[in-house]
């Protein structure tokens, strides 16, 4: 079992800047992809970015391309995306979630055996 707990959300300005952090505890990332998916408020769950297992592997959402940077330490059994530029329309809770790493970077949730629990972010006009 992986548990995930996500860090790092909160309220900031359009134009502003946050950096989530996904930790994972019960095994090592380091076998893991891991995901990072948000869900604004009446909203489907979406795909933001996820990583390979040794991070050399990344993909994004064409709406977060160049603005998000999904990155990991496997030494700190964490992943991280750093987002810039931030838009109201970000606002949502952001998870992280893992699965074996197969050699395909996964888009779809359901792709996904392990969640954490969420964090919001919120950017205000």
């Amino acid at each position: 079992q992986v548990q995930l707990v996500e860090s790092g959300g909160g309220l900031v300005q359009a134009g502003g800047s946050l950096r989530l952090s996904c930790a994972a505890s019960g095994r090592t990332l380091s076998s893991y992809a891991v995901g990072w998916f948000r869900q604004a408020p009446g909203k489907e769950r979406e795909f933001v970015a996820a990583i390979s297992s040794s991070g050399g592997k990344t993909t994004y959402a064409n709406s977060v391309k160049g603005l998000f940077t999904v990155s990991r330490d496997n030494a700190k059994n964490t992943v991280y995306l750093q987002m810039i530029s931030l838009k109201p329309e970000d606002t949502a809770v952001y998870y992280c979630a893992a699965d074996l790493y197969r050699g395909n970077l996964l888009l779809r949730a359901k792709s996904y055996d392990y969640w954490g629990q969420g964090t919001q972010v919120t950017v205000s006009s």
